[in-house]
């Protein structure tokens, strides 16, 4: 009860210190999707779930993500940015435990809750970087990113060894919320706790006007399109290559280092998007290597899998960055980031929970690895069309009159 008080009195960390809060923050972002992944083949030979449940393992935190994005900007208003992130976190520890005990229901329950706190913290994240460090919130999106991918390729590398030294997989899973209550301590005694974020008292009318913009559903389905082939990494890539013949710690491995290479294009891609106001070239790249990546990795030679998994990272940490970088660059204020924030990876997030359930189905139907494939490059293409389009010279902002527009931008030549 006394602690409120020291927080709300708390001064505003330096710049260094929120980086460092915000790489802790980001880090466990991942682990909760990708430490599953590499044990489905374990669970699976157990009996305990069917393939079609499984299935809806691997969609239902995706789904989450998209169903309670929407909800950050009200917790936001009532509760403050700082204080909903806190909140998220203990949601997030509580699902990541439940998960550990082993049996479907606290299985689904524990992944349902993982799934609503990722889905707040991704969507405040980034308006708190807007407000926080509002003239270089490009880059620090490709920091937060590089964060995200760490936590990927961590949770995806070391589940099967932490499931082996533990003598389980649901121990394993369970491991995951030490983390998550690390970020939490660190959070609430480094961060002020104010009771509310005046920046986020938008006209509703903003929110409704986002969903009759063009730009928004944009930038939306490109998030939605791309994430949903990073989903369907998180959830199926390791039981794709157990079913070519790999085992289990190489197809984990392999994720993991797809995962771990994230971090290059990460951080990279916003330096390489911010050469022009025109993001389309970097996003093009990207999704050239992603798709390169997947012939090799899926369809290539097995002396192919190590440059495949490491070209699918690049192009999808690069993907994903620039999509979290154009919310962010598309927004004139933290307020519209924040609902532009909701809208994309609310939506976003709801559109792509049908890829890790689509190629579930797929697997259960006995659909080969060259089917699959060509319905992940069906995927991609419909991304770069989106993304020709998000990547265009606009932003959006309030004119005088108070009501939502879209503006576009000079050149640098203009």
């Amino acid at each position: 009860m006394h602690m409120l008080p020291i927080t709300q009195n708390r001064r505003q960390p330096s710049r260094i210190t929120f980086i460092v809060l915000m790489i802790v923050v980001g880090l466990n972002l991942r682990p909760a999707l990708s430490s599953l992944a590499p044990l489905l083949p374990r669970i699976a030979s157990e009996g305990q779930l069917s393939v079609l449940a499984l299935s809806l393992l691997t969609t239902l935190p995706v789904l989450c993500l998209g169903l309670f994005a929407p909800f950050s900007p009200w917790l936001a208003r009532r509760l403050g940015l700082e204080r909903s992130l806190a909140l998220a976190l203990i949601i997030l520890s509580l699902g990541l435990a439940l998960r550990g005990l082993g049996h479907a229901p606290a299985l689904f329950s524990g992944t349902l809750l993982v799934g609503a706190a990722i889905g707040v913290l991704g969507t405040l994240l980034p308006a708190l970087v807007k407000r926080e460090l509002a003239d270089s919130a490009d880059l620090m999106t490709g920091v937060y990113t590089m964060a995200l991918c760490l936590g990927g390729a961590l949770g995806a590398g070391l589940s099967i060894p932490l499931a082996d030294l533990l003598g389980s997989w649901s121990l394993s899973l369970m491991a995951w919320a030490g983390l998550a209550l690390s970020a939490l301590l660190a959070w609430w005694w480094i961060m002020p706790q104010p009771a509310a974020n005046p920046e986020f008292k938008a006209s509703p009318g903003h929110a409704r006007a986002l969903l009759r913009n063009p730009l928004a559903w944009q930038v939306m389905l490109f998030m939605g399109s791309q994430s949903s082939l990073a989903y369907i990494v998180f959830g199926w890539l390791p039981t794709l290559l157990v079913r070519q013949g790999y085992n289990e710690n190489e197809a984990g491995w392999l994720m993991g280092a797809s995962i771990m290479t994230q971090l290059i294009s990460a951080i990279g891609a916003p330096w390489l998007a911010r050469l022009s106001k025109d993001q389309r070239p970097a996003i093009m790249l990207v999704l050239a290597l992603v798709a390169a990546g997947l012939l090799l990795l899926l369809l290539g030679p097995t002396s192919m899998r190590w440059p495949g998994a490491i070209l699918l990272g690049l192009g999808q940490g690069g993907s994903f960055s620039l999509a979290l970088t154009l919310i962010v660059l598309r927004s004139a204020n933290a307020s519209i980031a924040g609902e532009l924030s909701a809208l994309v990876q609310g939506g976003g997030y709801t559109l792509a929970a049908m890829g890790p359930l689509a190629v579930g189905l797929m697997i259960d139907a006995e659909f080969g690895i060259q089917a699959i494939t060509w319905v992940l490059l069906t995927v991609l293409a419909f991304a770069a069309v989106m993304a020709l389009l998000a990547g265009r010279q606009h932003r959006l902002d309030i004119n005088h009159a108070g009501a939502l527009i879209t503006v576009k931008l000079k050149s640098r030549h203009e």
